[in-house]
């Protein structure tokens, strides 16, 4: 068996690569399990535009910033906003290096609690080999909550739609039609990108009236996340209302908003969009193109993709389903219940990333509240 860990982190994107940062600086022995910002390698297409800025970088520190990355390229900030996905990957990779941090490019298949004195966390790799850990921070992002919708995966045979996560090589689309499903920034990307790799057609259909293109306004999230690491029950202690005023501000910048640069390149012969639409049924037609209705007109595509979005549920990480945690952790709405510190009422699990945004609020969905998370979780590992 492998030496026993103070801490194991599961996932290597920003939260984790954060954690680890913040680790490091303090001396809390860890192990990294995972492959380097896979999930935006692997999972997000070629030539995709983040929405973030140059502040939301990694470091707890304040050190390996992006500003500070692009010092060192002789760059300036506004070269590179917006920031290009390749352009985020090399800070990325900067940022590793920066801090020293090792990473175990592996998959964790089961993660057990072994209830000793004192207890501990078992993890079993993909290999067979194992991990024991007195602590175990879950940094996992969007991986294993993307939103099907079961009226489209009922509607719509198999193996012609797919979700955006799912398709980001557009070059197979070359020459058809593609029907996106959902009306905000990602949908809108992978029309623009579709159409500039050679689709024929992009539909957009959404049930909302067109966003408008305009700047989102982030400026107030950074002086929160800094109020989180002092007050960490800033959300939690809100009333309902008060935390609907706030899940509505994040909506209104991150969903009710499209980034002026898409304008241009939605404005296409080839791109038409279909506000205040809905899919009402679809049909594979002999000749391998799909009729699908909406509103009482009929579209003939290719491919359908879905941009539906993430939803927590904790049920659906393989490796919590293949082990014991499920049926002892805590959880409500399919999100794991935290304390002040991101714990679950399992001690020594801790969950941050898409998981916390019920208990911290929406800005854990964003990589806004990387620094904050690291902070607040080291901060009872003896850091």
């Amino acid at each position: 068996m492998a030496k026993h860990l103070p801490l194991l982190i599961i996932g290597a994107g920003p939260y984790g690569l954060a954690m680890s940062a913040y680790a490091g600086r303090k001396n809390i022995e860890h192990v990294v399990v995972g492959k380097t910002m896979d999930f935006w390698k692997s999972n997000m297409p070629e030539g995709m535009y983040l929405r973030s800025a140059c502040d939301w970088h990694y470091d707890p520190f304040n050190e390996a910033t992006i500003e500070r990355y692009l010092e060192t390229k002789n760059i300036k900030r506004a070269d590179v906003e917006p920031l290009a996905l390749a352009f985020y990957l090399s800070y990325a990779e900067w940022f590793v290096k920066q801090k020293g941090i090792e990473i175990l490019p592996a998959w964790v298949q089961q993660l057990n609690y072994v209830d000793n004195t004192p207890p501990f966390f078992e993890a079993v790799l993909l290999d067979g080999k194992m991990l024991t850990a007195r602590n175990v921070v879950l940094a996992l992002g969007f991986r294993y909550f993307k939103n099907v919708p079961e009226v489209y995966s009922a509607l719509f045979p198999p193996g012609r739609f797919a979700h955006t996560c799912d398709l980001v090589k557009f070059t197979p689309l070359k020459g058809k039609r593609v029907l996106i499903i959902g009306g905000r920034q990602s949908a809108f990307e992978w029309a623009a990108l579709n159409n500039e790799q050679g689709a024929e057609a992009v539909y957009l259909s959404y049930r909302h009236s067109t966003p408008a293109f305009q700047p989102a306004d982030w400026s107030w999230v950074n002086p929160i996340m800094e109020e989180i690491v002092t007050n960490p029950a800033w959300f939690r202690r809100k009333t309902a209302e008060e935390k609907e005023q706030v899940n509505r501000r994040m909506w209104a910048e991150g969903r009710l908003k499209l980034e002026p640069w898409l304008a241009e390149r939605i404005t296409k012969d080839t791109i038409k969009l279909l506000p205040q639409s809905q899919v009402t049924a679809c049909k594979e037609s002999p000749n391998g193109e799909l009729e699908v209705s909406l509103n009482g007109s009929t579209l003939a595509v290719d491919q359908i993709i879905l941009a539906t979005g993430y939803k927590v549920r904790v049920e659906q990480i393989p490796f919590l389903a293949n082990g014991n945690l499920l049926a002892q952790l805590e959880t409500q709405n399919g999100f794991p219940i935290l304390d002040d510190h991101f714990q679950s009422n399992i001690p020594g699990l801790f969950f941050t990333s898409m998981c916390a945004t019920q208990d911290f609020g929406p800005f854990f969905a964003f990589t806004a509240a990387v620094r904050t998370s690291a902070r607040l979780i080291g901060s009872v590992l003896g850091g």
